[in-house]
């Protein structure tokens, strides 16, 4: 049996976003490794058959004593297991076990999922990263790249110049995320913002335009799901307090608020490859409104299947809702089928996986 190792920073990115290419590479007899932290989806891995190697990963941290220890983890892992090839996604795990695979001479793939914050600027530290990525990249079998933008970046800073394939992200899984019913607008419209709470995310945004919103329109809800980091649980309390939002914390399945959902607003300018949350979102039928950047522009027909302001600019995202409030829901719902029939078209999750197995079967192993 081929080993295939897979390498990733979290549980759920691994699970959520990839999790059907693990069960074709079940399928195809191969013997998945799946190296990251222990989480609560690992069992659920482990029960499918992959064999789970764990890691700790300081995820956003700088200290290098604990990230010389995670590479120390890595080459002994590499060297026990040997794998025919492996997987790697995340910028950490990225950088970190591509320059020891390429060293060691292990096939790899590589997805980049985004350049984050550190390469987003000029800076000593972009100097860094480029410099890390261009080591790391240097020997893999393919690079992924999830958008346009990012594999403009790496070519204009010569950071790879082997086979590489621009993918819809991490794809959306089509029948999970199902077309649901539109919900009437009787008692109001409803919109979601479903993403870690924090400012690049653009709750800035999000918040001034239901404070706005809600003084045009007081029937409308807006919903705020995900993590808060500390810094705005002052804010959403206050502005929960005084009936602007409702916050629901870190929610494992967004579908039942989907269900009820009118829209989805995406005010995101962080570094992302491809937004997830808006392709579930269009994918259950649900309009979006959404940034003019790279992660997000591309999962939108602008006026189509939903709209597309300015990154950071509130009152282009307020002209957006305004404009959504005054349509028929009739309208609004063809414009969530026609979002689904863009995910089908552009973003179904089978792309991903066939892309991933082609390359995978073309370096022999098989």
């Amino acid at each position: 049996m081929k080993k295939i190792l897979i390498m990733v920073n979290r549980d759920f990115v691994l699970y959520n976003f990839r999790i059907e290419l693990v069960e074709r590479l079940l399928q195809e007899n191969y013997k998945v490794y799946i190296c990251l932290p222990y989480g609560e989806k690992v069992d659920k891995m482990i029960a499918m058959g992959c064999k789970f190697v764990p890691v700790e990963i300081d995820k956003r941290g700088k200290n290098p004593f604990r990230d010389l220890k995670l590479i120390r983890s890595y080459r002994t892992i590499l060297k026990r297991i040997q794998p025919d090839m492996i997987l790697m996604y995340t910028t950490k795990v990225n950088i970190y076990a591509g320059i020891l695979a390429g060293r060691m001479k292990i096939p790899y793939l590589m997805n980049v999922s985004g350049l984050g914050t550190a390469l987003e600027y000029k800076s000593i530290i972009q100097k860094l990263m480029i410099s890390l990525y261009k080591k790391a990249a240097r020997h893999a079998k393919c690079l992924f790249f999830q958008n346009s933008e990012n594999q403009a970046f790496f070519e204009e800073h010569r950071m790879y110049s082997g086979s590489q394939q621009l993918i819809p992200g991490s794809g959306v899984n089509l029948k999970r995320w199902h077309l649901m019913d539109y919900p009437d607008s009787i008692n109001g419209v409803e919109f979601l913002f479903i993403a870690r709470v924090i400012k690049e995310k653009g709750i800035e945004e999000y918040l001034a335009a239901a404070k706005q919103m809600k003084a045009e329109y007081p029937d409308t809800k807006f919903h705020v799901l995900g993590p808060c980091d500390g810094e705005y649980e002052d804010v959403l309390e206050e502005y929960e307090k005084n009936g602007v939002i409702q916050y629901h914390g870190m929610v494992q399945d967004t579908r039942e608020f989907l269900k009820r959902a009118h829209c989805t607003i995406h005010p995101s300018y962080y570094p992302e490859g491809i937004s997830n949350v808006l392709l579930e979102s269009a994918a259950c039928g649900r309009p979006v409104i959404t940034t003019n950047r790279s992660g997000c522009r591309e999962t939108v027909e602008d006026g189509v299947t939903g709209f597309v302001f300015e990154q950071k600019n509130r009152a282009a995202l307020i002209r957006c809702v305004r404009k959504f409030m005054k349509m028929e829901n009739e309208e609004r719902r063809a414009m969530g089928i026609a979002g689904r029939e863009k995910m089908a078209r552009e973003f179904d999750r089978e792309i991903v996986v066939e892309a991933y197995l082609k390359k995978i079967r073309s370096k022999g192993v098989n």
